[in-house]
């Protein structure tokens, strides 16, 4: 049997697919994502409290090498194989390149579910990966083409990616957990860990219906995204993979790495895309991120990912 939140999900594609009246709130799914990044990082956080070493910066800055490598050998294959334009390689680049905060919390869940042992920094992959790939993919664009038409600096670009929601609580809530412990934290904390998977619940719910949504805009002329959304995934999650077992790091890190790099962005790499390379196609990125690699993952990547483990 799936874990339930992934039930959640397949209802929300089913009801999605079939037309439903089935909605979630602009307002309750905002709540539900703030909860679920704060969540993540608290948990992250109060795992490294009183476990914080020299050994981290190995790990994390291997961790930071597979998030520049990954779009840098992305874009040459965006461009001649799946033959996009400048302008979608790049972002393709950027959404593939970066990660999934969703696909972190499914992936979390499947780890903490099948009693791996995880690391409490692997909340910080989520920032590690996303950062470099989106100002790769944004750079790239801007190197190869003679007009960008793109707006905003470099440093605005650091700014923003830096300064969005998810990193912000993410972060935040590492440094609080951190901070504080599971003790000492657990007048606040209780009531977050407990709610984790009710909340993931919700939010893979609102998942499936956008998921759903993206789905039923495929067309077959656009066969070799369809191909690329349905293979990267299982390569670039072996890319984690071979790279946490370099590291030593234990079974649940390693499947969580391994998800992160087989996801692909769907908030964070749409907006700066959109603002920087206004030519592509954010369309076209979101159904190929979220309509199919995104369920391919939830539905399919991450216990094949567990799989390889074994």
């Amino acid at each position: 049997m799936p874990d339930i939140v992934v039930m959640f999900f397949l209802l929300g594609l089913l009801s999605g697919l079939v037309k439903s009246d089935l909605t979630i709130p602009k307002a309750a799914y905002d709540v539900l994502s703030l909860l679920l990044m704060l969540t993540i990082g608290l948990k992250g956080g109060m795992a490294l409290h009183g476990n914080v070493g020299w050994h981290l910066l190995i790990e994390m800055g291997a961790v930071t090498l597979l998030g520049i490598a990954i779009p840098l050998i992305l874009f040459p294959l965006l461009l001649k194989v799946v033959r996009l334009s400048l302008a979608d390689s790049a972002s393709f680049t950027a959404h593939y390149g970066s990660v999934s905060a969703g696909t972190f919390a499914v992936a979390f869940a499947y780890a903490e579910s099948q009693q791996l042992t995880i690391g409490g920094q692997v909340t910080i992959y989520l920032v590690l990966l996303e950062l470099p790939a989106i100002l790769i993919g944004l750079l790239l664009f801007r190197h190869f083409s003679r007009e960008s038409g793109g707006s905003g600096t470099t440093t605005a670009l650091i700014h923003e990616a830096l300064t969005n929601r998810g990193v912000i609580l993410l972060v935040g809530g590492v440094v609080i957990g951190w901070m504080y412990g599971p003790l000492e934290g657990a007048m606040v904390t209780d009531l977050y860990m407990t709610a984790f998977k009710g909340v993931l619940a919700l939010f893979l719910l609102e998942m499936g219906l956008v998921a759903a949504d993206a789905l039923s805009k495929v067309r077959l002329d656009k066969i070799r995204v369809i191909i690329f959304a349905m293979v990267a995934p299982s390569l670039l999650g072996l890319a984690g993979l071979f790279t946490g077992k370099m590291l030593g790091l234990p079974d649940g890190s390693v499947l969580i790495l391994a998800s992160l790099t087989a996801s692909a962005s769907y908030i964070a790499a749409p907006v700066a895309v959109r603002t920087a390379i206004p030519k592509a196609d954010i369309g076209l990125a979101m159904l190929a991120s979220l309509g199919i690699t995104f369920p391919f993952n939830v539905l399919i990547g991450i216990p094949l990912y567990h799989s390889w483990l074994i």
